[in-house]
């Protein structure tokens, strides 16, 4: 097996092809069909005719909280918090952009009217997040206080302020679990007409929950890619969606993963034999995926962890081949942008 690197994961993006906002309607972003040799150009709402009966999607349902908090130092120093996480009582983990951290015991004055006492850093001494507790005046929870006074956690590709328009639309149609500082794009592409047509043709849904972390858009800064340090995420499977899995194998269907969070469940769950918990599974070319036939996936960043998931499902020259089939027909990219639809290579 070739022994890959950083630079065997890079390409060039024209600037123009990072999308800065969402399609009209959700299923009239494009589709990709990458799963023969040769690409061919669809509709996303056509999906639905690209699967057989008994098949089975398995979405992301985690939901995107307004995690961006902002505030200042009681000496006026302007900051911004980004919450990766909310944990018992009042507290949470958060990063901190700030140019002078403050010390352990200051109390930051949030915009909004509620205060984030700094208690350490996490998830040790020496952590990389910050963790944090808040106090409304009316006691309200960190879920609350970010519902209230919080911004949508757009990626930091996306230039724009957030509006009322990505409070809808960098949200999946069925999101359920709050926790997610970004959004399983795969799935934004699904409306209820394509939800509905999936359901006519006999195609199952079943679910899981990844909080997606801020880790996600972290480049990959080690040209050896066994010196990278993968980020964590908390994850869960209910044993209804596993008993679908099984169903779906016994009258032979296939198991579609809807976005490449929940690739990372459900190859985690495979890997630990747990149902719940902590993944920093880092999946690149030599994985042997265990669960999952079909992957839907956006296009993502270059040196990126997801494009070395992407190429270990489907094959790197494939995915590479693909990739320069979508910039030269000028696909969107990001979060905002198309989708595409992979075949697990024999290989993997």
């Amino acid at each position: 097996m070739q022994n890959f690197t950083l630079r065997d994961f890079d390409f060039a993006l024209p600037p123009e092809l990072v999308a800065q906002h969402p399609a009209t309607e959700r299923s009239a972003s494009r589709l990709l069909d990458g799963r023969g040799p040769t690409p061919v150009d669809r509709i996303f709402r056509t999906l639905p005719e690209l699967l057989n009966p008994g098949d089975l999607l398995v979405f992301n349902d985690t939901q995107v909280v307004k995690a961006r908090l902002f505030g200042e130092k009681p000496s006026g120093g302007k900051l911004e918090l980004l919450v990766e996480r909310v944990l018992l009582g009042q507290e949470v983990v958060a990063h901190m952009k700030v140019s002078k951290k403050p010390p352990v015991g200051t109390v930051l004055h949030m915009v909004g009217g509620f205060t984030a006492e700094l208690l350490g850093r996490w998830p040790d001494a020496d952590g990389p997040l910050f963790r944090l507790a808040l106090a409304g005046p009316a006691g309200e929870t960190p879920h609350q206080l970010m519902a209230a006074h919080g911004h949508v956690p757009l990626p930091p590709y996306i230039t724009h302020s957030d509006s009322a328009e990505d409070a809808q639309r960098y949200q999946t149609v069925f999101a359920r679990a709050p926790g997610a500082v970004a959004a399983p794009t795969a799935a934004l592409h699904f409306d209820e007409g394509v939800l509905a047509a999936l359901e006519a043709r006999g195609v199952g849904r079943a679910s899981v929950t990844l909080h997606v972390g801020a880790g996600t858009f972290q480049p990959v800064k080690t040209e050896d890619l066994d010196a990278h340090r993968m980020h964590s995420e908390w994850y869960a499977i209910p044993l209804e969606t596993l008993a679908a899995i099984e169903r779906t194998r016994v009258r032979g269907g296939r198991i579609l993963a809807v976005g490449t969070t929940t690739v990372r469940t459900l190859e985690s769950w495979a890997q630990s034999g747990l149902t719940a918990g902590e993944t920093n599974i880092f999946i690149r070319p030599g994985h042997r995926f265990q669960v999952v036939d079909l992957l839907l996936t956006n296009f993502h960043l270059p040196k990126s962890t997801l494009m070395m998931l992407v190429s270990a499902f489907a094959g790197y020259e494939h995915v590479m081949g693909l990739y320069r089939h979508a910039i030269r027909e000028g696909y969107r990219f990001f979060s905002y942008g198309d989708a595409m639809l992979l075949q697990r290579t024999p290989a993997a």
